[in-house]
C-alpha cells in the first residue's frame, strides 16, 4: 500500500520524515511525498487531497470530518512560537502589541495557521491582514507595506539581521498565559485509514525520527536539499527548536495543550465547536525494526 504523504520542506519536517521518505525503513508503508508550504497544505486538506498530511493546529477544527490526528510527527514545544515583528520605534525599542490601532495591517502566513490563531487570541480581536508566503513577510515589513509581520519557520532565526524587532513572541505569550507548550502543527490521517493502518503509519513516523537521531549522516543531505535557509547553523537551530519529545509522541501533556488551545479559540469565536480526535494507540506498540 502506498500513501500520499504531504509535509513542508522545512528542516523539522524533512528531518522527521527523511528515513521514511527515502526507503530507509524496509518494513514501513511506502509513501508518495508532496512538499508544499504549510498554508497550501491546510487548503489541500480542506479537499481531503492527501491520505497523510502536515497541517496547522489552527486549521484542524475545519478538517475533523475528514481526518484524525496522529500522535507522532508534529510540532509542539516550548520557546518555539511565531513572532510578531515590526520596525523599531524612534527610540530603537520595539512597539507594544497594543500600540497597533484598528487600521494597522498585519502580514500573516495564512488564515488557517496556528500563528494567526495565536495573534487573534493575543490581540483579543480580528485585525486587518494580508496573506503572503512566510518567507516574504520580513521584506514586506522592511518596505513598509504592512505595520507588522507574523513570522514562522526559518525567518524567526534570521529577521534580526534586517534591523527589525520582535513585538511579541506568541509562544512565550501562550506559555505565560496557559502554562502549556504551544501546539503548532500536526500530522493528520484521513478517515479512510482504519485504526490499524493509521497506527502503522504512526509507528513508521516514530521509527523514521529514531533513525534520524541515531544516524544523522543517513538523512542530513535530504534535509539540506530542501531547506530554504542554506546556512547550516540556522538549519540545525530549526531542528533543535521544533523536533523534541512531542515529535515522538504527544503524550497526555501535549494533548492537554491542544485541547486548551481549541477551548480558548472556541470561546473567542475564532474556530468551530469541534473536539480534536486522535488516532488511538494500540495496547502494545509495535516496532518496524
Amino acid at each position: 500500500m502506498t500513501y500520499d504523504l504531504a509535509y513542508s520542506p522545512c528542516p523539522n519536517d524533512t528531518y522527521i520524515f527523511a528515513a521514511l521518505t527515502n526507503g530507509l525503513l524496509p518494513d514501513a508503508p511506502h509513501v508518495n511525498v508532496i512538499l508544499d508550504d504549510v498554508e497550501a497544505l491546510n487548503r489541500a486538506a480542506r479537499e481531503r487531497r492527501h491520505a497523510l498530511t502536515k497541517v496547522s493546529y489552527g486549521a484542524i477544527p475545519y478538517l475533523l470530518d475528514g481526518y484524525r490526528i496522529l500522535r507522532a510527527g508534529g510540532a509542539l514545544g516550548r520557546s518555539c512560537g511565531p513572532l510578531l515583528i515590526a520596525k523599531p520605534s524612534a527610540g530603537g525599542t520595539a512597539p507594544a502589541i497594543d500600540s497597533f490601532g484598528p487600521d494597522a495591517v498585519f502580514a500573516i502566513p495564512g488564515r488557517m495557521t496556528t500563528a494567526y490563531l495565536l495573534l487573534r487570541l493575543a490581540l483579543g480581536r480580528e485585525p486587518k491582514i494580508v496573506e503572503m508566503r512566510f518567507d516574504t513577510i520580513v521584506d514586506a515589513v522592511l518596505r513598509g507595506h504592512v505595520a507588522a509581520g507574523l513570522i514562522i519557520h526559518e525567518s524567526r532565526f534570521t529577521y534580526q539581521r534586517t534591523g527589525l524587532v520582535s513585538v511579541v513572541d506568541l509562544g512565550d505569550w501562550w506559555e505565560q498565559t496557559t502554562g502549556h507548550a504551544i501546539p503548532l502543527g500536526a500530522i493528520l490521517a484521513r478517515r479512510d485509514l482504519d485504526d490499524a493502518a493509521a497506527r502503522t503509519v504512526n509507528e513508521a513516523i516514530r521509527e523514521s525520527l529514531a533513525l534520524a537521531r541515531s544516524d544523522e549522516s543517513k538523512i542530513i543531505d535530504y534535509v539540506r536539499e530542501h531547506a530554504f535557509e542554506i546556512d547550516d547553523d540556522v538549519m540545525r537551530k530549526h531542528i533543535g527548536l521544533y523536533v523534541n519529545e512531542y515529535s515522538d509522541d504527544l503524550g497526555t501533556v501535549g494533548i492537554e495543550a491542544i485541547e486548551d488551545l481549541f477551548s480558548r479559540a472556541r470561546a473567542a469565536g475564532y474556530i468551530p465547536d469541534r473536539t480534536p480526535e486522535f488516532v488511538p494507540l494500540s495496547t502494545q506498540r509495535s516496532t518496524l525494526r
